[in-house]
């Protein structure tokens, strides 16, 4: 028998492994080296695990190794295959993968301690274990329903599987809604409470699997209605929460199975994810509980009563012939647009004629933290010239041209006045730049209802239409001259 401290060394060399490829993560440069690190540290701690196993004789190898095999499989594939553009749907997939693997396993560990009739005596242990169980039951199963209704949100709905194509090919769509009446904050705390009472009558009657199915039940159905009432402009901060909860699941369930590198990962990812969706919060000038539980934009739209006139792609090209520095800002439209590479194809005709050209990102720009950051990367777009919003401020007075493609509340001037939806939300200040280039289809408001008056300002070019399209104007005109 090899002495338990051995597999304590190994899922702690393992937990230093995650340890150093999270602090790797925390600059664009050195992310692939930390996400190596992660992987690395995870093998290890499944290579632990199974020789734990193997020594303790009760691993099946035939099991572990068709689900080994299978995982890895459907893994590749996924990475390989999935779009940058489709990057949110898939970090909120694996949130929900995460959390529902940690439930799935507290629940067995649940049900076959009732077959064998293994249930601790009454006291501290009973407590202590029958509570493990039920917290990584019940953030594991809101992780996995909620991360499941956010990737449908991400992606805007779903297609219909076998129903009849339209002219372009395409199936019947059914979008996902975003709804949430101020009543249903008492339904996700009843619903809240009552799990809690579930799991305290697990530890009154642990014999019991009624409780156990019931919270499985009513925690699927409160991740739903978690995130229902969410709109896409606050899908940043949701994303890095479910984050958290997947972590804090993990960890739980480390408790549930006398796991020490579980819990020691997942209490790192909980505590990760919450702090990065406190900075997400931050950046949007809003409380965690205000996302949660209030509305935000969405509904009631200001109307649109003044007119722009539209520039076109031969005037900004004229614009931009010798300047000396241009920033240019995106948002969530370049990625529904997937202009990037024509973004990147831009910024490379300028620097040929030594333009100095910056990218400036906002910390809530896209659906996911790190949205526009993992798009220009795909693009090939140097690390070193994303900057972040509060460095890029310093700049922009002394830029010739913000091009600002697919972006609308994060460069909304009013945001200063600290009134209405956007008040006191930081921004990046497009408007101090000499000229500002905006590509958008329309004159319409952001998700927060409010109209910009950046369009309307003299400095303010528009070139309306598709951000991929445009973006293809406004090259072969740069190309022209």
């Amino acid at each position: 028998m090899v002495d338990s401290v051995i597999w304590d060394i190994g899922y702690l060399f393992s937990a230093s492994l995650f340890i150093l490829g999270i602090k790797r993560l925390s600059s664009p440069k050195t992310a692939p080296q930390g996400n190596r690190l992660g992987a690395y540290g995870m093998f290890l701690a499944i290579a632990v695990t199974m020789a734990k196993m193997y020594n303790d004789g009760i691993i099946d190898f035939y099991l572990i190794a068709a689900g080994l095999g299978l995982g890895t499989l459907i893994g590749f594939y996924m990475a390989s295959k999935v779009e940058m553009t489709e990057m949110p749907e898939l970090v909120a997939l694996f949130n929900g993968f995460g959390g529902g693997a940690s439930a799935l396993v507290g629940f067995s560990e649940v049900l076959k301690r009732l077959q064998d009739n293994d249930i601790p005596d009454s006291g501290v242990e009973l407590y202590a274990t029958w509570l493990a169980i039920g917290l990584s039951g019940l953030v594991g199963w809101v992780t996995l329903s909620g991360s499941l209704m956010a990737m449908g949100k991400l992606r805007g709905g779903f297609y219909v599987p076998f129903t009849k194509k339209d002219d372009r090919g395409r199936r019947k769509w059914i979008s996902f809604p975003t709804w949430g009446p101020p009543w249903l904050n008492f339904v996700k705390g009843a619903l809240l409470i009552g799990c809690l009472m579930m799991i305290g009558m697990t530890i009154q009657d642990p014999e019991s699997k009624q409780y156990i199915y019931a919270i499985v039940a009513m925690s699927s159905l409160l991740g739903i209605l978690f995130v229902l009432p969410i709109g896409g402009a606050d899908m940043p901060v949701v994303v890095s929460l479910l984050n958290s909860m997947s972590g804090i699941a993990a960890a739980f369930t480390g408790f549930v199975i006398g796991n020490n590198v579980l819990i020691i990962a997942g209490s790192m990812v909980g505590a990760a994810g919450l702090i990065l969706t406190f900075i997400m919060c931050k950046a949007m000038n809003r409380t965690l509980t205000a996302v949660l539980f209030k509305s935000f934009g969405g509904a009631g739209k200001e109307s649109v009563t003044r007119t722009k006139v539209g520039s076109d792609p031969e005037e900004v090209a004229m614009v931009c012939d010798g300047i000396s520095k241009c920033v240019i800002i995106p948002g969530y439209g370049m990625a529904v647009s997937q202009a990037q590479h024509s973004v990147k194809e831009f910024a490379d005709l300028l620097e040929e004629q030594g333009v100095e050209v910056r990218y400036g990102i906002h910390p809530v720009a896209g659906r996911m933290p790190g949205h526009m950051n993992v798009l220009l990367a795909e693009a090939s777009v140097p690390y070193e010239q994303l900057i972040e919003m509060d460095d890029i401020n310093s700049e922009l007075p002394e830029t010739d041209v913000a091009l600002v493609i697919g972006a609308n509340d994060t460069v909304n001037p009013v945001a200063r006045t600290g009134e209405g939806p956007l008040g006191g939300m930081p921004i990046i200040d497009a408007d101090k730049a000499r000229v500002v280039v905006i590509i958008k289809r329309s004159l319409s408001v952001g998700y927060a209802g409010v109209d910009n008056d950046l369009f309307y300002e003299n400095k303010t070019m528009m070139l309306f239409g598709d951000g991929k399209k445009m973006m293809n104007e406004l090259n072969s005109s740069i190309k022209e001259l």
